[in-house]
C-alpha cells in the first residue's frame, strides 16, 4: 500500500510511518517538522516564520510538491491544519488530494473545531483547557484559538473535511468523544504510536534526590498547564531541597528534549488532559513516571484493568501540590511506577501494533 502522511504533531506521523514501513508499506511523510521541534520528515514543507514572505515561499514549495502527492492508496491529514497555511486556504489542496488519491482520512489529534465545540457546548468533560465546570478559561491563547477554530475559517475547514473524508482517527479519549457522536460510522480510536526500537528503557531505582522534569512551550504554557504546574513544583522543591530537584527546559528541539529527559525520574505534562500525550508516552517508555493525564477514561478506552502507572492530577493547585509532595515523601514507589510505565507503553502503544490498527481501519473505510 502507498501511504502519504501530511503534517506533524509531536512525531506522531513519523513514528506511525516507521511502523507501517516495518509492515511492508511504502510511506511518505510530508510536513514542516512541527516547527521548531524539527521532527524528521521525507518532504520538508517548512515555514520558518509567519511573515508574508515565508508564507508565499511555503505556498510555492507546496505547489511544487503537489504533483508528487498523487496516486496514493491512503492519505492521512494530521489535522485540518495539515499545512502551515490558514486552514481555509488548505481546502483546495484537500480537494486535490481527494481527486487524485484513493482515500483521505482526517486525524483528530489536536485542538480543532469539534474538540472546542465539545468543550464549549457539552458536559462531556469535567474540565478542559477551555472550561472547568461552568467557568470558561479566559486566556489570550484561548481567545485567539476560539476566533479562528470555533468561529472562523478553521472551523469551516474542519467541518468540510470531517464531513467529506473517508474516516476520522482519534488518538486520545477526549478527541474520540468529541467526534464519535457526530460521525459514529467513520470515527475510531487508535492509540498513539511510540517507536520502542529507538528508545532505551531504564527502570528507575529509588533516587537519592528525585529529578522532576518539565518541558515548557512558552507560547502554549496556559494550554499545557505548565503556568500552574511549574510554580507548584518550585514550591515543593523549595520545601524539600534535599529530596528533589527540577530540570526545566524551554522550547528545545525534539532531539535535545529527549536527551534532557534521560536523567529524569518524574515528568510533568498536560494538566488538562485525560490521557498521556506523545511526550508523556516517550517519557514512560524510557521508564520515567508521568504526572499528568491519567483519568479512568484513559484506561477504560484501552481496556486496561491492571496497570496504573500515571500519577493523575486535577487542574487544581492543591491537588498538584499534594501529589507531588506524596511522591517526594514516598520515593520507594518510583521503581514500581517506572516498571509499569514501560510495560504500559509496550502493551498499548508499540508503533508496529498501532500501525496495524491504522491499516485495518483504512481498509474497512
Amino acid at each position: 500500500m502507498r501511504i502519504l502522511l501530511l503534517g506533524e504533531y509531536s512525531g506522531l506521523h513519523w513514528s506511525l510511518a516507521a511502523g507501517l514501513r516495518t509492515l511492508g508499506h511504502e510511506v511518505c511523510v510530508a510536513s514542516d517538522g512541527c516547527g521548531w521541534k524539527n521532527y524528521p520528515r521525507d518532504i520538508a514543507l517548512d515555514r520558518p516564520t509567519n511573515s508574508l514572505y515565508d508564507g508565499i515561499s511555503c505556498l510555492l514549495r507546496i505547489l511544487r510538491h503537489l504533483p508528487s502527492f498523487r496516486n496514493y492508496d491512503v492519505v492521512q491529514l494530521i489535522s485540518p491544519y495539515f499545512l502551515h497555511l490558514r486552514s481555509e486556504r488548505t481546502l483546495p489542496v484537500y480537494h486535490y488530494l481527494r481527486r487524485f488519491n484513493g482515500k483521505v482520512f482526517l486525524g483528530a489529534f489536536g485542538t480543532d473545531y469539534y474538540y472546542i465545540r465539545a468543550c464549549m457546548e457539552t458536559d462531556i468533560y469535567r474540565y478542559s483547557d477551555f472550561k472547568t465546570g461552568n467557568c470558561y478559561r479566559d486566556t489570550d491563547f484561548n481567545k485567539m484559538t476560539l476566533q479562528d477554530w470555533y468561529y472562523g475559517g478553521a472551523a469551516r475547514a474542519t467541518r468540510t473535511i470531517a464531513e467529506s473524508c473517508n474516516g476520522i482517527m482519534a488518538c486520545l479519549w477526549e478527541y474520540y468523544v468529541a467526534y464519535q457522536p457526530l460521525f459514529p460510522e467513520k470515527t475510531a480510536f487508535v492509540p498513539l504510536p511510540i517507536n520502542l526500537r529507538e528508545i532505551v528503557s531504564r527502570i528507575r531505582t529509588v533516587p537519592e534526590k528525585l529529578n522532576f522534569f518539565i518541558g515548557i512551550q512558552n507560547f502554549k504554557d496556559t494550554v499545557k498547564g505548565t503556568d500552574i504546574m511549574l510554580p507548584v513544583l518550585r514550591e515543593v522543591q523549595h520545601k524539600y531541597p534535599d529530596l528533589c530537584r527540577v530540570t526545566e527546559v524551554h522550547d528545545v528541539p525534539y532531539a535535545r528534549y529527549q536527551q534532557l529527559m534521560d536523567d529524569a525520574d518524574v515528568q510533568l505534562d498536560q494538566l488538562y488532559s485525560y490521557t498521556p500525550s506523545m511526550n508523556s508516552l516517550l517519557a514512560m517508555a524510557k521508564g520515567v513516571t508521568v504526572v499528568g493525564g491519567g483519568e479512568p477514561e484513559n484506561y477504560e478506552i484501552l481496556n486496561e484493568t491492571e496497570l496504573r502507572p500515571i500519577i493523575n492530577v486535577l487542574p487544581e493547585e492543591q491537588d498538584i501540590y499534594r501529589k507531588l509532595e506524596d511522591i517526594v515523601l514516598h520515593k520507594e514507589r518510583i521503581p514500581e511506577l517506572s516498571a509499569q510505565s514501560v510495560e504500559y507503553v509496550a502493551k498499548h502503544h508499540d508503533h508496529i501494533k498501532v500501525a496495524q490498527q491504522y491499516l485495518d481501519f483504512w481498509e474497512q473505510h
